[in-house]
C-alpha cells in the first residue's frame, strides 16, 4: 500500500502506511464479536440472577450501566489505549491525528459520534474507498487517520530545517532515541518559550526527561535539552 507523508509545524516528515480497508474491516469485526461475547454474558447474569428492569430507578439505572461499556466501546477503549482497540492492537493499528501526534479526547468522540453513519449502509466504506488515505467519515470530522503501527516510529527531518547536523555530527545521548515526536515537540516548544519562569520550567522540564531516559549528565539543563533534540533529530535523519 502507498505511504502517505505529512510534514509538521516543525518541518518533520512523517511518513506512514495507512491501515487497509479490509484490516479495518476485520478489526471492527473483532470488535464486535467482543462485545457479543460481553453482551451475551450479561443477558445470561440478567437472567439467571432475575436482575430485570423494574420500577427501581437506582435498579434500572444499574442496569442501563452495565450496556455502557457495549455502547461506548470504540470511544473508551481508543481514549485509554492510545487509539486501539482490542480488534486494531491484534490488526497493529492505531488511530492519530493527520499530523502523528496523539488525537485529543474531542478528536476519540468525534470519531465515535459519526460511527454510527459511517457502519449505516457501509457508509464508511464507500467514504474509505474514495480517499486516499483510507480515511472514513468520522476520520475526515475529526482530522484522524489510522495507520498500520510498525510504520509509526518512520519520522523524516528536513535537511534544509536542520542543516546543523552534518554525517559527522556524533550524538551524546542515544536514548534520545527513545523520545517520541510529541515529547521531543514539548521539548523545543518549551526550549523557545521565552519568559520570567523561564528558567524554571526547563529545570523541572530537564528533570523529568532525565528521569525518563534514566541519564544525568554534568551539564547546565538548557544545554542537555539542546542537545537531547539535535540527537533526536539525528537520528531521525539517519532514516532518510
Amino acid at each position: 500500500m502507498a505511504e502517505a507523508q505529512i510534514i509538521t509545524n516543525r518541518y518533520v516528515q512523517i511518513e506512514h502506511t495507512p491501515a487497509g480497508i479490509g484490516e479495518r474491516i476485520f478489526a471492527r469485526m473483532l470488535d464486535y464479536l467482543i462485545m457479543a461475547v460481553y453482551l451475551r454474558g450479561l443477558f445470561y447474569l440478567i437472567d439467571y440472577f432475575d436482575l430485570g428492569f423494574n420500577d427501581s430507578a437506582r435498579h434500572t439505572a444499574g442496569l442501563f450501566a452495565l450496556f455502557m461499556p457495549v455502547v461506548f466501546y470504540s470511544l473508551m477503549w481508543e481514549i485509554i489505549n492510545r487509539g486501539r482497540s482490542p480488534g486494531k492492537m491484534i490488526f497493529g493499528m492505531r488511530v492519530v491525528m493527520r499530523d502523528g501526534t496523539t488525537p485529543t479526547i474531542g478528536a476519540y468522540f468525534m470519531r465515535w459520534l459519526l460511527l454510527m453513519i459511517d457502519t449505516w449502509g457501509w457508509m464508511g466504506v464507500i467514504v474509505i474507498l474514495l480517499n486516499r488515505d483510507n480515511r472514513r467519515l468520522g476520520d475526515l470530522a475529526a482530522g484522524t487517520i489510522v495507520i498500520k503501527e510498525k510504520n509509526y516510529h518512520r519520522i523524516h527531518v528536513s535537511l534544509d530545517e536542520f542543516s546543523y547536523l552534518s554525517r559527522d555530527y556524533r550524538p551524546v545521548f542515544p536514548q534520545a532515541e527513545n523520545l517520541s515526536l510529541e515529547q521531543v515537540n514539548t521539548i523545543s516548544e518549551t526550549l523557545m518559550r521565552r519568559d520570567a519562569n523561564h528558567p524554571q520550567r526547563i529545570a523541572s522540564l530537564s528533570g523529568r526527561v532525565k528521569e525518563f531516559l534514566r541519564i544525568y549528565p554534568e551539564m547546565n539543563d538548557e544545554m542537555f535539552l539542546r542537545t537531547l533534540v539535535r540527537d533526536y533529530q539525528y537520528y531521525a535523519m539517519e532514516e532518510i
